[in-house]
């Protein structure tokens, strides 16, 4: 069992190329989902301030945001260009599509 200390010393630790993707993506659209970054719902529940830092380290210095539809799927967002509610919308639509 991973405790939380463990957890945000292991975010602390990644390297800035593990979350290139991600910021490249936060940068084009404002919104990446959990599948494409190294973090799972745990790591958003717990460790968001680290996450945050992590990406300001890769070079993302915007307001970032997490939300989670239904414990099914999360994206982390750019809280300048999205609004929860219609990130949620957006997390809903994919994963009904997804379940079709």
């Amino acid at each position: 069992m991973v405790n939380v200390e463990q957890l945000k010393a292991s975010v602390n630790a990644m390297s800035v190329d593990q979350v290139r993707g991600a910021v490249a993506e936060l940068r084009l659209e404002g919104l990446v989902t959990d599948d494409r970054t190294p973090f799972g719902k745990v790591h958003f529940n717990t460790c968001f301030a680290e996450i945050e830092a992590l990406f300001q380290r890769a070079g993302f210095h915007r307001p970032l945001d997490v939300v989670g539809f239904d414990g099914q799927a999360y994206a982390l967002y750019d809280a300048g260009r999205w609004e929860a509610v219609d990130v949620l919308r957006w997390l809903k639509a994919a994963c009904d599509t997804a379940s079709v």
